[in-house]
């Protein structure tokens, strides 16, 4: 791992300056002590990034739980019960991944990943524009279409004029400049330039810009635009931030209730996320998702155990350091060090990066994600592609991620059920030989009963006076409901004189007088003929 340090350091502070805003927004948003999502989010680095599979994965407090974490809270009468939850989660995700619950994972269609990540990238960039203006009223890492502030993603936009910062949106664009023409140009012309990221230039800028425009009148900018970090008087009241739980709540129903839900809903957050980093990864490493729930299970039972909110692997600080070159999970563990020393030695001086600057760090990783020709791409693969991948994005942009991608695998679901129904069997017409129309019915190397409709259309359509042949050479898998379909069409077949001659590597059979006795009177949920 310390082999690629050179990749991993610079790539941890764009993650760190990324994840800062992130997890103080999050605990804002839940409804929690801000103080808890710095620690879910030193956890998530040092704990679960030292744990995990992933090379390129980055865990913290999520936004999709920002909703459930903030309910939770009320209904549970105090966050120290809540806690209790928390570590209760991180055990049943333990036991997920003892029975190997992550290859659930493996089962998301390629284009509700892309679809998700798309998403993402779209929410990402609509979200921070009004940061990027200096509207801040809504908090960092918030993910829904519904604003707690009664607004809309939409009508945050329309009413940026109304709250436009002229301090935030100078260093904002001054920071975008830096951060693109590092990219574009810097960044080729001498290695210094990829080792100091650009990013990180922006926002020492933007310290800069502040201090300097603190006595101006218009181009300052107050302090609730700028990173909130709690800062401590002395050690104990450092050490005063950190919460316990209640563990005399433990035989609460509701606490098990809440539990659950929070294990389920950050498992299938996490193995979405590891599907989309593998994909986002430029050397395609495959994360072992049953080892990535036994490292977020522990990550979040320790999270638990010292105030910190709920954890999960989440795509935009993945994304982030995808982008800025890390090479391995060193980038993760640092990124989770970087939080915790900041928080400890220079909360002041975190207190002075404008979130505009920040804001435009996030417009970049969003646009990577979300590509305008990626659109045209997933269009030309075809509407059984495009249609599930539209869907993922349009229901993370006006509902939220869980909602967007729920639709998209629905959409998903269906297009492969109509797929089965399509792809079930092969039909070969022939000329009328003796009289009768020859027709040859192939059926696909595995038939279960998606395929009945289908087959039952072109079983009912068969004109009189027909010589069926059906091919079951390559079939290896035929579902009884099949068998009982082909059951049902003898009597048909006697009525509309159709002559039937069935092949398989079990023989060849003119006319039989029942299916089920062909295939060895085994009448079961499923036969195998292989």
């Amino acid at each position: 791992m310390f082999k690629s340090i050179k990749n991993d350091l610079p790539a941890s502070i764009v993650v760190f300056f990324v994840a800062l805003p992130l997890c103080l927004g999050i605990a804002l948003a839940s409804g929690a002590p801000l103080f808890s999502g710095v620690i879910a989010g030193i956890i998530g680095g040092v704990v679960v990034g030292s744990l995990s599979g992933s090379k390129l994965g980055v865990s913290g407090p999520a936004a999709g739980l920002a909703a459930i974490v903030l309910t939770a809270i009320v209904s549970l009468g105090s966050y120290e019960n809540f806690l209790v939850a928390v570590v209760l989660a991180g055990i049943i995700q333990i036991i997920f991944g003892v029975l190997k619950a992550g290859v659930i994972g493996y089962y998301f269609p390629s284009s509700v990943i892309k679809g998700m990540l798309t998403g993402i990238g779209i929410i990402i960039i609509l979200k921070q524009i009004p940061h990027f203006f200096g509207y801040d009223a809504e908090a960092e890492g918030a993910d829904s279409f519904v604003e707690s502030t009664g607004e809309n993603t939409f009508s945050a936009l329309l009413n940026i004029s109304d709250h436009l910062i002229l301090g935030s949106l100078i260093i904002g664009l001054i920071g975008l400049g830096i951060i693109l023409f590092w990219d574009k140009v810097l960044s080729k012309k001498a290695k210094i330039f990829q080792i100091i990221q650009g990013p990180f230039v922006a926002v020492v800028v933007g310290v800069i810009y502040f201090s300097l425009t603190q006595d101006s009148d218009t181009l300052n900018i107050a302090s609730s635009h700028l990173v909130s970090v709690p800062i401590p008087e002395d050690f104990d009241s450092f050490l005063g931030q950190f919460s316990f739980p209640n563990f005399a709540s433990i035989i609460n129903p509701d606490v098990w209730i809440v539990a659950f839900t929070i294990a389920l809903v950050a498992s299938l957050e996490t193995l979405l996320s590891v599907e989309a980093t593998d994909k986002l990864d430029p050397h395609k490493n495959v994360t072992p998702t049953n080892r990535e729930l036994l490292a977020q299970g522990t990550g979040n039972i320790v999270s638990g155990l010292v105030g910190g909110l709920p954890i999960t692997q989440v795509i935009v600080r993945s994304s982030a350091n995808i982008q800025s070159g890390g090479a391995s999970k060193m980038s993760t563990i640092i990124h989770g060090f970087l939080l915790l020393i900041s928080v400890v030695v220079i909360p002041k001086l975190l207190n002075m990066i404008p979130l505009s600057v920040l804001a435009a760090i996030l417009l970049v990783v969003g646009y990577k994600l979300a590509k305008p020709g990626l659109f045209v791409k997933m269009y030309k693969m075809g509407w059984k592609q495009f249609v599930p991948f539209v869907v993922t994005v349009l229901g993370i942009v006006f509902i939220d991620l869980l909602w967007g991608i729920g639709l998209g695998l629905a959409v998903g679901i269906v297009v492969i059920l109509l797929k089965s129904y399509q792809n079930s069997h092969f039909l070969h017409i022939e000329d009328k030989s003796n009289g009768k129309h020859k027709i040859k019915m192939t059926l696909a190397e595995e038939v279960t009963f998606f395929n009945k409709g289908a087959i039952l259309k072109e079983l009912d359509s068969l004109p009189i006076d027909t010589y069926l042949e059906i091919d079951l050479i390559k079939t290896r898998f035929l579902d009884n409901d099949i068998i009982e379909i082909l059951e049902d069409f003898l009597f048909k077949a006697e009525e509309r004189n159709i002559d039937i001659k069935l092949v398989s590597k079990r023989g060849v059979v003119e006319n039989p007088s029942s299916f089920i006795r062909f295939f060895n009177e085994r009448p079961k949920s499923s036969l195998s003929l292989s």
